[in-house]
């Protein structure tokens, strides 16, 4: 699949092939330590839970942390993610999670199939004139009512990445702006739910935001028993 896309993408892939087993190891109990990120995952994981079946798709899964959590809330999970070695950690650390590779540009899911979508620091590697389709993308696979949480650096740089997880690398990464990435989400014909800031923790070089939205209509309701 890597052959076939656009050259940051190929790009990417190949920098968390690399870092793949580093990466997992190093993050692994990252949420333990993280009580605000996990009360935002709730709060996803709890909007998602008023429809029946509550599946929902970790795009950019990398080794599958996230969506691990997700499964411990309750939910259905599909983790996407580009770099076919991420894949191989997170199946083999989330054996109950269905894992696939592919790219937030052009999903490989149906339509409208979905009561949530996370991406979780996974459209920083993204330039921000692709945000659009990528939302776009985000919009087509949700369901009326779906919710979408993203989380990112927040700022107005790119940065070129060379070093990465005690490997050599080369890839971009982009810090955004929370208002404009609000304004691309509501383009895309989502209606914002929570936009939150927080400010920079340990390692962290700059504040981290996290954007909870909500596609319009209402959700099928979870069956009475």
């Amino acid at each position: 699949m890597t052959e076939q896309m656009p050259g940051h993408l190929r790009e990417t892939a190949a920098a968390y092939d690399l870092v793949a087993e580093d990466y997992a190891a190093l993050l692994r109990d990252e949420l333990a330590g993280k009580p605000l990120d996990r009360a935002l995952l709730a709060a996803f994981a709890e909007a998602a839970a008023q429809f029946a079946g509550a599946e929902v798709a970790d795009v950019g899964c990398g080794p599958g942390r996230i969506a691990g959590h997700l499964r411990s809330l309750g939910l259905t999970v599909t983790g996407i993610d580009l770099s076919s070695e991420m894949l191989k950690v997170a199946r083999r650390d989330h054996p109950g999670i269905r894992f696939q590779q592919g790219s937030m540009l052009d999903l490989p899911l149906p339509e409208a199939s979905l009561a949530g979508v996370l991406a979780w620091y996974s459209i920083i590697h993204l330039p921000p004139a692709e945000l659009p389709r990528v939302f776009a993308q985000f919009f087509r696979v949700l369901r009326p009512g779906g919710q979408l949480l993203l989380a990112f650096q927040a700022g107005q740089e790119k940065r070129r990445i060379t070093q990465a997880y005690g490997h050599d690398v080369a890839l971009d990464a982009y810090r955004l702006p929370p208002d404009e990435i609000e304004q691309l989400l509501v383009s895309a014909g989502f209606g914002l739910r929570a936009s939150v800031l927080r400010q920079a923790e340990a390692w962290e070089k700059t504040p981290q935001a996290y954007l909870l939205a909500e596609k319009p209509g209402r959700p099928a309701q979870s069956p009475v028993a």
